[in-house]
């Protein structure tokens, strides 16, 4: 890639100033739209979601730990895969210590359709302590729609359905495991579905990419290209 111009000392900070602006602006924008987002209305669950846990069985209540908000990450490793996901491991790579979500009555947990066998071997390997859960024999995955498999559910990625889908020409999302995270609502007993976000939605939460978009080189490479964290050579 072709380096920034070089310039002067003065030249830069009105080139800077310049740039605040349009930054302010968006952070004011990224403000409103979060009020937005707290305003959405939420959907009562009525179905009985049963997941494996290391604990044994455990219900999307059991989930909660006690508190009152639930924010799930549905981490693409799937009964036949042999390891999760890189780009969702980057993205578990980025969450931050669990403590400051509980401390704010939020619980962060990792649901997936494979096996407890296979999630919990790869969870102790990449060094997480965030709980996950296994889906797997469920309708969870397919109610939120990050595996689709129209013989079971009808297709819906991002709020797209499979036509919609073939038509955008991203067709490899009508079927498999696919990322995207939930958030949910306790009310005593009761549990409600507040927001769910998918492909670019959620990549303002990896704060890799954050931290590389302040750089002149950026980031570098496709989401895809991202290794396992212990991948990487010497």
């Amino acid at each position: 890639m072709n380096l920034p111009q070089v310039v002067s000392p003065d030249e830069w900070l009105t080139a800077r100033k310049d740039l605040l602006k349009e930054e302010k602006e968006v952070t004011l924008r990224q403000e409103a739209l979060n009020a937005r987002r707290r305003e959405l209305p939420m959907v009562k669950l009525d179905k009985d979601y049963v997941f494996e846990g290391p604990d044994g069985k455990a219900s999307l209540l059991d989930i909660f730990e006690g508190r009152r908000q639930l924010i799930v990450y549905h981490f693409m490793f799937g009964p036949d895969d042999d390891e999760g996901h890189n780009s969702c491991s980057l993205m578990v790579d980025n969450i931050s210590h669990e403590e400051h979500l509980h401390a704010l009555d939020t619980t962060i947990a990792l649901i997936s359709r494979a096996p407890l066998s296979k999630l919990l071997p790869f969870k102790e390997r990449m060094g997480w302590t965030i709980p996950w859960y296994s889906s797997f024999g469920g309708d969870f995955n397919y109610d939120f729609h990050v595996t689709n498999d129209e013989s079971i559910a009808p297709v819906q990625y991002n709020y797209k359905d499979k036509a919609t889908l073939i038509e955008k020409g991203t067709p490899w999302y009508i079927s498999g495991e696919w990322q995207g995270l939930s958030v949910f609502l306790r009310d005593g007993d009761e549990v409600y579905h507040t927001y769910s976000a998918y492909e670019r939605g959620i990549e303002g939460l990896v704060n890799t990419y954050n931290w590389l978009d302040l750089t002149p080189l950026g980031r570098q490479i496709h989401v895809t290209e991202v290794k396992l964290h212990d991948s990487y050579e010497s």
